[in-house]
């Protein structure tokens, strides 16, 4: 049986943070499973001793092999991962944009990517998993992570006005229009305006408009069995079919058709995955 328990943060981290969760099941089948890009950062944290496989999606037979903890990078394609290893999970799922504050490096440089904790933190990421492995509840565990993270949020910050207003922007309306009237309302050369985009985000503006299109072709797609996909196409903004299809293969690795049938294999909200 699977449990699922969710905490969302106040305060200061509630600007950076859109909720941590706790994923607790019992016995898993083995299996693989696709994870869909949504623009945001993840902290995954193993809480027992299943290591976290990561597949190449290129030589499948390939994969890298993940102990104790994770940051995911804002991704742009999809990831295949190894479903016997969320036995036992706590994790953060950052807002977009979020994860930046608490990160030794740009988020553009971890487009992607999904790295080690101690890779990050060091030693305070093995104390890390040491002290959520001792904690009794998982309301323990959720505060720990909590001041973790605060600890590491050493001075006010906030978000590049410009990458605020873009978020905002890109929220009622994606595609290269409204990142020409975002990038001529802030001022800034369209140069300038995605090195700052990136530098926070870790995607490119029109990486992340592209992602928010196909999140909303999924979300559109929830509950159907049967799907007159020229009108999904349009709903999304697309006046060109090969268009739709071209990013939904690029973004799940399917046609919309194949995924739409086997979509109960890939993991899009819960837990691991999240939107803004």
């Amino acid at each position: 049986m699977a449990i699922h328990h969710h905490y969302i943060p106040q305060g200061p981290l509630a600007n950076f943070v859109k909720v941590f969760w706790l994923f607790e099941e019992d016995a898993l089948q083995a299996g693989k499973e696709r994870r869909l890009p949504n623009g945001a950062m993840e902290l995954v944290i193993s809480l027992r001793d299943e290591s976290m496989r990561v597949y190449d999606r290129q030589q499948p037979e390939r994969f890298k092999v993940f102990r104790e903890g994770v940051l995911s990078g804002a991704h742009s394609e999809f990831t295949i991962l190894d479903s016997i290893s969320r036995a036992e999970m706590i994790g953060v799922g950052f807002k977009v944009g979020g994860a930046y504050p608490f990160l030794p490096l740009p988020a553009t440089e971890l487009h992607n990517a999904i790295i080690p904790l101690e890779a990050l933190w060091g030693a305070a990421a093995r104390n890390l998993r040491e002290q959520l492995l001792a904690a009794a509840t998982p309301e323990d565990k959720f505060h720990i992570l909590e001041s973790f993270l605060l600890a590491r949020l050493a001075r006010s910050f906030e978000a590049h006005p410009a990458v605020s207003l873009a978020l905002s922007a890109f929220q009622n309306e994606s595609g290269d229009s409204a990142i020409a009237t975002v990038t001529e309302r802030i001022g800034y050369s369209p140069r300038h305006f995605i090195q700052l985009f990136s530098h926070e985000v870790g995607l490119t503006p029109k990486q992340f408009c592209r992602i928010q299109r196909f999140q909303k072709i999924l979300h559109l797609l929830e509950g159907k069995q049967q799907v007159q996909w020229s009108d999904i196409a349009l709903q999304c903004g697309y006046f060109d079919q090969a268009h739709f299809i071209h990013d939904f293969r690029a973004f799940s690795g399917l046609t919309p058709g194949a995924y739409l049938a086997l979509r109960s294999q890939y993991r899009n909200h819960v837990p691991l995955s999240t939107t803004r």
